[in-house]
């Protein structure tokens, strides 16, 4: 053949083969491909590019054929193959897919080998010196080809491949590091058993662990970062506790090899329950005082929930996704009233229900099989179903009807039904009623919740205190003062917010019964409520500055600082070495006070504001940027490194921070000459942050 008939062959070839493709990827890729093939096993190679955000592959898939069929597909976002290691297979790739074509046989099980390289734009990140994944439903296949179908389970084994200072962190266990050469090493981790894409995950970083086992043996691995290591005991506290009881309670052992849980920086979620390797956000990372306000225990709880209520057994499509959602949040909320007792565990019931009490009255209510129902529907009023259910049924048959829920459909796919036909199994009580109220009905059942609540003597004496809100302060003197007297937190919390706004020589021995609790939870109500400081009350007052809460030393610092003047500095020179949680609240609001308080420390006037405006960088996470621009934008101190900061956040991964700092630059660019000055300077930004900045100019 001629060097052009070769060439025309070529191109007559090239042509047909895309007309074949388009047919496939207009008929075939469609179709339910979980009735036509069940892909086995995915073993991955990884190599990630931190500089250009490259994803370098080598894949091996394995897939048994139900259906006859000439061509297959993985889901894969912007994908390239570079190489094909399999006879008698063609693979080629499309926008969103990798076609994988030959002469599949019904019953049959086939392999295939290929190589690939991809540029994700999500689910992958990097994040100063960390990588991560966040796969959330069906995004894996940005950076591994994979099945976005939730119904296709498959077993996992990744081979990650990066510098030998860092810590990689995947699903299931740990086999083997080798050395590849100065520069790199091979991480070899092994899944046994299934699961859908979704939930694989890779964490890169600088990070060390600390191990413990469960009761029943499982090996946990708590990671950190080095100068955490003080903050270990508090972040993990109780972790052990959470996951003996979850066996325990839910009667199914833990179905997977280990357990890890890694905090990231810039994380999308509070947490997502990776099988065997949840990653979560590192503003749960907190000392002993942060503990007392913000501590990972909720979310800890819910994300391993999940490792039986969403990774065992799956949500067969979106219609069902409260079996996943609702559960977990149940079950948390279990662990919590374990760990915190029943007053705790129906205060939070109480306060998600007058959430969806609001919702439901203004006409917003969903059903729980809604598949584009709310978060607040799937997570609180799925949890507040399995309350009443249990209630309904009876602790032994519901903790039955949960155990065989899983025993039976373990590493599977279910529906709402499937659930409902094991509770019927073991119960003889109708739950007809509970079906058409609680899974079907969009509105709310406030009565049920209401006599549900009523169980609970704490809950009705709590009641009674917040029916007095309207009642005259000197009518309720006496049961305000009891309330606080005794201790409980969110009654005692109550009784203090009534006091608000009213006479403060009628109030004064109240707030400072208040002041004198033990209850940390009382003496914060009054930091956060109290409108200015009188002097009477002053001395009790200061004494919050030095409270085991953040929460209350920045309430108690900013009232203090507006109340008294004269004693600005002292107050400063108290609370100097106080950071605060991972945001550095009280560190930032400290920055704050000090630039603008005159006559402290002038000589260190600079660096204060230096300090404050370096808080906007992408060096730190953006829980520490969105309120450093909150003070900055508020004391006028913008100039030009933090408007690049800013834009720099304008297309910032994180969509909450993403758009908070878009709505800010929306207002500095209306400053005269601001936008001349961003122009002047475009190509100094990158492609993204130009591609918005041109946006916006033009508007």
């Amino acid at each position: 053949m001629t060097k052009f008939g070769r060439a025309f062959a070529s191109l007559y070839f090239m042509k047909h083969f895309l007309f074949i493709l388009i047919t496939i990827v207009t008929s075939v890729g469609h179709a339910q491909q979980t009735e036509v093939v069940d892909f086995k096993k995915i073993d991955a190679s990884i190599t990630f590019e931190p500089d250009t955000k490259k994803v370098i592959g080598d894949l091996y898939v394995e897939f048994h054929v139900i259906k006859a069929s000439d061509s297959l597909y993985l889901d894969a976002i912007g994908m390239e193959i570079t190489k094909i290691s399999s006879k008698g297979v063609q693979v080629g790739s499309t926008r969103d897919k990798i076609w994988i074509h030959g002469n599949f046989e019904t019953g049959k099980t086939y392999q295939t080998s290929f190589s690939y390289i991809a540029y994700p734009r999500q689910t992958l990140y990097f994040t100063g010196d960390q990588i991560w994944t966040q796969g959330q439903g069906k995004y894996t296949s940005h950076w591994l080809p994979s099945i976005d179908d939730m119904n296709d389970k498959i077993e996992f084994d990744l081979q990650i491949i990066a510098n030998p200072q860092v810590t990689v962190i995947a699903n299931g266990a740990l086999k083997e590091v080798n050395s590849i050469d100065t520069d790199s090493r091979a991480w070899r981790f092994d899944m046994v058993q299934p699961m859908s894409s979704y939930l694989v995950a890779v964490a890169i970083g600088d990070f060390r662990k600390k191990e413990i086992n469960s009761h029943s043996g499982i090996p946990i691995e708590l990671y950190f970062k080095p100068e955490d290591s003080l903050k270990v005991e508090p972040t993990y506290r109780h972790t052990r506790e959470i996951f003996d009881f979850l066996e325990a309670e839910i009667g199914i052992p833990y179905p997977w090899q280990n357990y890890k849980q890694i905090p990231v920086r810039d994380f999308l979620y509070a947490g997502m329950e990776n099988t065997t390797a949840t990653i979560f956000s590192e503003a749960f990372v907190v000392d002993s005082i942060g503990f007392n306000d913000r501590n990972y225990i909720n979310v800890n709880a819910h994300e391993l929930a999940h490792h039986w209520f969403g990774n065992l057994v799956t949500e067969s499509s979106g219609d069902h996704h409260w079996l996943q959602e609702g559960f977990a949040t149940y079950y948390a909320h279990l662990v919590e009233k374990e760990l915190f007792g029943s007053d705790y565990y129906y205060w939070q019931l109480y306060q998600t229900a007058e959430q969806l009490r609001e919702l439901s009255e203004a006409g917003k209510g969903e059903s729980l099989l809604n598949p584009k129902a709310s978060s607040l529907t799937f997570y609180e009023k799925g949890a507040w179903a399995l309350h009443v259910l249990r209630e309904l049924i009876g602790d032994e048959a519901f903790k039955t009807a949960i155990a065989n829920y899983l025993s039976n459909n373990k590493f599977g796919n279910v529906t709402t039904a499937d659930f409902l036909r094991e509770v019927r199994a073991v119960s003889t009580v109708d739950i007809d009623h509970w079906e058409e109220d609680w899974l079907k009905q969009t509105a709310f059942n406030s009565t049920q919740v209401f006599n549900s609540l009523s169980r609970s003597e704490f809950m009705n004496r709590y009641f009674q205190i917040s029916s007095l809100r309207a009642t005259p302060v000197m009518q309720k003197i006496g049961e305000l003062r009891d309330a606080i007297l005794g201790g409980n937190d969110f009654i005692g919390q109550e009784a203090v917010y009534q006091l608000s706004g009213e006479d403060r020589f009628v109030t004064h021995a109240l707030y400072e019964h208040a002041l004198d609790s033990d209850n940390l939870y009382i003496r914060q109500a009054v930091a956060v409520s109290m409108d200015g400081v009188s002097e009477r009350l002053k001395p009790k007052f200061e004494k919050l500055l030095q409270d085991s809460s953040y929460v209350t030393i920045e309430a108690a610092l900013y009232n203090l600082w507006s109340s008294f003047p004269e004693d600005r500095t002292r107050y400063l020179e108290i609370t100097r070495s106080v950071e605060g949680f991972q945001d550095k609240n009280v560190r930032q609001l400290w920055l704050a006070l000090a630039v603008i308080t005159e006559g402290y420390r002038t000589d260190e006037k600079t660096s204060f504001v230096n300090e404050l405006r370096g808080y906007t960088s992408n060096t730190y996470s953006f829980e520490v940027r969105q309120l450093a621009f909150r003070y900055v934008n508020d004391l006028r101190l913008f100039n030009d490194e933090v408007l690049d900061n800013l834009i720099d956040a304008s297309v910032h991964h994180n969509w909450r921070f993403r758009n908070a700092s878009r709505t800010l630059f929306s207002e500095i660019i209306k400053n005269p000459g601001t936008g001349d000055e961003i122009l002047k300077r475009l190509d100094t930004y990158s492609e993204k942050e130009q591609q918005f900045l041109q946006t916006q100019l033009k508007a």
